[in-house]
């Protein structure tokens, strides 16, 4: 069993909570959606009944996303890196910085000298990297994309980075 895995007993104590948790969601949901009474959602048609449970796995879901990005900024903020949330997670590296990519900030993880860019709306953080002598860059565009530079190679210089963050915030501007 690797630790990602969880036991037959404790799969079932999890059902079990989330159900617990659920019903008075989908309860309360049903309730809003028809005017009835919470009480009475379990007297309706079998597809009305599970059409609102489903309904309330999706709050549940949204909810479970944005707790799960809390807790990834949070390790981040501690010093995590992106190798280690992706363990923590079971999928590689480029996967969690991905996912979670505003997690890790390179240039606080590595003790690196770093500068910044703002252009068409958005901004990027230009990192160094002394060990790897290579330069690296991450930003938000005004769209609300994020970027970042490709894979592991990053740039070889300063401004070599600086030029794809700006062509990845300009192809992400906002138009009016």
């Amino acid at each position: 069993m690797t630790p990602l895995e969880i036991t037959p007993a404790e799969q079932t104590a999890l059902e079990s909570s989330l159900l617990d948790a659920l019903n008075p969601l989908a309860a309360a949901l049903r309730a809003r959606a028809t005017g009835l009474a919470e009480d009475q959602m379990w007297d309706a048609s079998p597809v009305d009944v599970t059409l609102s449970v489903l309904a309330a796995w999706k709050v549940v879901d949204a909810e479970v996303k944005k707790l799960t990005e809390r807790a990834a900024n949070t390790a981040g903020s501690y010093g995590a890196s992106y190798e280690q949330l992706g363990a923590a997670w079971g999928i590689t590296r480029q996967g969690a910085r991905k996912k979670w990519p505003e997690a890790v900030n390179r240039a606080a993880a590595s003790g690196a000298e770093s500068g910044s860019l703002e252009l068409c709306g958005g901004a990027a953080v230009l990192t160094h990297n002394p060990s790897s002598t290579r330069w690296y860059w991450t930003g938000r565009a005004a769209d609300g994309t994020h970027g970042e530079s490709d894979g592991d190679s990053g740039h070889a210089t300063k401004e070599e980075a600086a030029a794809h963050a700006g062509a990845f915030l300009q192809a992400h501007r906002t138009v009016r």
